[in-house]
């Protein structure tokens, strides 16, 4: 089967010859997977690797100066400019190997009221996302891979524009700012998907919504609130995205257990990333209460396996993840839980991707 075929196959839940294994990466681990097998490009190193890679096709987005900004998914390794499309100042932050562009200060930390909102000078246009680029790459991509795009999010652009703890006091204390600035960040983000689906037809997959609502050790916001803000316009999402037959990959990071439920009742097919180190996110547990309703992304520990485990660890943690979220050789795509850091031994990623082809 072509990695594509292979991907399908598991969403469609219909006999694979093994199950997918796809992995996340930072810039400095592509880089140095590309020299290792000798290549020039990612796509070459994805298929000298032999991995099931499900292709980001995020947005770049342009200002009115004709400037690239942050892109889509913000702040990251790959971030340009200095400011990401929803006017968040980005710092460079250089950490051992590692370059990130972090998060300034939140732009709309003094907007205390919905009619301020109307000052604000950085909410993107529709018009100025980088469409063409993307099709261009969801084109290239497709015929071999599974192409997910775009990334859009609600409350974390949210923490973004306001600052976290500032996002966290808003819930409780201005309940219809909250609403005010979700309201645009979905709307933005809904007419941007509209126009990207009708461009990129037949060559898209998956769309990518990010919402982390979860931390190491339970969740950033109750879920009564979670309810209130974000449920309604998680289900409008996922009713978008299933009208033009795609699906819906939705992440949250941590312990995200009390809301997953109603998460996969909005819609939601695939799964990521299964923090199994955090509370609530056993994965046998997971597996036998949400198996039958959505397909699981990830699971393989990227906090200390493997960054710091040997390569024994690192294929006992693969086979965990296969013989639980991959049980009946169904409903899981086998991956790094998010981007694997630079300085991550490169042995400890062919032991991965080794442990699920063998299996």
């Amino acid at each position: 089967m072509t990695p594509k075929e292979r991907i399908l196959a598991i969403l469609n839940r219909q006999p694979v010859d093994r199950l997918p294994v796809d992995l996340w990466h930072t810039p400095e681990i592509a880089a140095a997977l590309r020299n290792h097998v000798q290549v020039a490009d990612d796509f070459a190193m994805w298929r000298a690797l032999g991995l099931d890679k499900i292709v980001w096709d995020f947005m770049d987005y342009r200002t009115e100066a004709g400037e690239r900004a942050g892109g889509q998914s913000g702040a990251g390794a790959e971030s340009g400019g200095s400011r990401t499309m929803w006017g968040v100042p980005l710092q460079d932050i250089q950490a051992g190997e590692a370059h990130y562009a972090e998060f300034g200060s939140a732009p709309l930390a003094d907007f205390n009221t919905p009619a301020s909102l109307d000052e604000y000078a950085w909410w993107p246009k529709v018009e100025r996302f980088d469409y063409d680029a993307a099709v261009t790459l969801a084109q290239k991509a497709s015929p071999q891979f599974a192409v997910i795009g775009p990334w859009v999010s609600l409350y974390e652009i949210y923490c973004q524009l306001r600052g976290l703890e500032q996002s966290m006091m808003d819930l409780i204390e201005n309940p219809e700012l909250v609403e005010a600035i979700l309201d645009r960040v979905e709307t933005i983000q809904t007419e941007m998907m509209k126009e990207f689906f009708a461009r990129a037809q037949g060559h898209l997959d998956l769309v990518f919504i990010s919402d982390d609502i979860a931390g190491q050790k339970s969740l950033l916001l109750s879920p009564r609130l979670w309810q209130t803000h974000l449920q309604p316009r998680l289900k409008r999402w996922c009713e978008l995205i299933h009208a033009h037959r795609l699906r819906v990959f939705y992440h949250t990071d941590g312990a995200a257990r009390p809301l997953l439920k109603p998460i996969l009742d909005c819609g939601v097919d695939v799964l990521n990333p299964i923090q199994h180190a955090c509370p609530g996110m056993d994965m046998a547990e997971l597996k036998k209460e949400f198996g039958s309703r959505v397909i699981f992304h990830g699971g393989v520990d990227n906090q200390s396996i493997l960054p710091r485990g040997t390569v024994d660890q690192v294929r006992a943690e693969v086979s965990n993840c296969l013989r639980t979220l991959g049980a009946g050789r169904e409903g899981f795509i086998c991956s790094s839980c998010h981007n694997v850091q630079a300085g991550t031994p490169l042995e400890n990623i062919f032991a991965m991707i080794e442990t699920v082809q063998k299996s």
